[in-house]
């Protein structure tokens, strides 16, 4: 199979933590892209996507020239207990559908509550911090 991208939707997003640790510097590109027929979950500390009736916000990440395999390596190990599977996903550009790898959570994953929007982003900023007093 060629070279396909990966749709990353949480913690693998730029500006993430896990974006940061495992692929700064490894992809070539990174634009947004929205799933289809799939829903995310929050899990404990991260999100979780399975397939179904609604739509997923992230990122499609192309690898940098040369470190194909060693990315895919990396990502798998990271996302154990996710399968990886071949999906459909729009280009958020130009509304191209593109193949990407997407991981999928098993069931033995899941455990959190659904995320409405389907956007990790847009839920971290949802949470409101409390108010701190200010010293004069």
């Amino acid at each position: 199979m060629r070279e396909l991208p990966f749709f990353v939707y949480g913690t693998l997003r730029p500006g993430e933590y896990n974006h940061d640790l495992f692929l700064r510097g490894r992809t070539a590109a990174e634009e947004p892209a929205r799933l289809a027929g799939a829903l995310l979950y929050e899990g404990p500390g991260y999100p979780y996507l399975v397939r179904g009736a609604g739509e997923v916000a992230g990122e499609l990440i192309s690898a940098a020239p040369g470190g194909y395999e060693a990315l895919v390596s990396v990502l798998d190990r990271l996302e154990h207990g996710y399968e990886r599977q071949v999906c459909e996903v729009v280009r958020v550009r130009d509304g191209a559908m593109v193949r990407a790898w997407v991981y999928v959570a098993t069931p033995a994953v899941r455990l959190g509550e659904p995320i409405a929007g389907g956007d990790w982003l847009s839920r971290r900023r949802d949470v409101r911090l409390p108010d701190v007093p200010r010293t004069p």
